[in-house]
């Protein structure tokens, strides 16, 4: 399956969150799926690198609007390049083209990520695919916001979300998944 992989840029290498990563890229890789990231720093760099480092193929979806804010480029470890013009485009190109997707730690970026690609399942415009959420920041974050609007959420739509204590967990839900 091609997974795509959100989460923040500002992991460094050594940190938790890095390894966390680096370690879900390298798990992935090892089950044959195809690893998409936003293809820059952070965790994107480290699941990218833990993917390649295992064998896998690491495809990054890179944009133009990226690059000229923060002056970046493609990590080391993306061997294919899937350039966009802009942020928008990039975001889609991660979420149309995956299976299944899974979000590490991250900020509005990857908040921004996983609330487009829930809503549009929830409005049938993407086909239900596995959305796991791997973190207990993510649970207590979710699980407060479903407390505070819950008539605005019914059930079915709030179980279009999948969360997962850890990375290990994550890769067990996603192979428990019928595709």
């Amino acid at each position: 399956m091609n997974i795509t992989i959100f989460g923040g840029a500002q992991p460094k290498e050594g940190s938790q969150a890095y390894e966390e990563a680096r370690e879900l890229g390298a798990l992935l890789a090892q089950r044959g799926h195809v690893i998409l990231t936003g293809g820059y720093m952070g965790t994107m760099e480290a699941v990218s690198r833990g993917a390649h480092e295992a064998g896998g193929h690491v495809v990054g979806v890179t944009c133009i609007d990226i690059e000229e804010w923060r002056n970046s480029k493609p990590n080391q470890w993306v061997k294919e390049e899937r350039r966009k013009k802009t942020l928008m485009d990039r975001i889609m190109g991660l979420i149309e083209g995956c299976d299944a997707a899974m979000a590490l730690s991250g900020g509005a970026g990857t908040l921004t990520e996983i609330s487009l690609m829930w809503n549009l399942m929830i409005v049938e415009s993407l086909p239900p695919r596995p959305l796991i959420l791997v973190g207990s920041g993510w649970q207590s974050t979710f699980d407060q916001f479903f407390r505070e609007f819950e008539s605005y959420m019914p059930r079915h739509q709030r179980e279009l979300l999948y969360f997962a204590e850890d990375v290990k967990t994550a890769v067990m839900k996603l192979e428990s998944w019928k595709v």
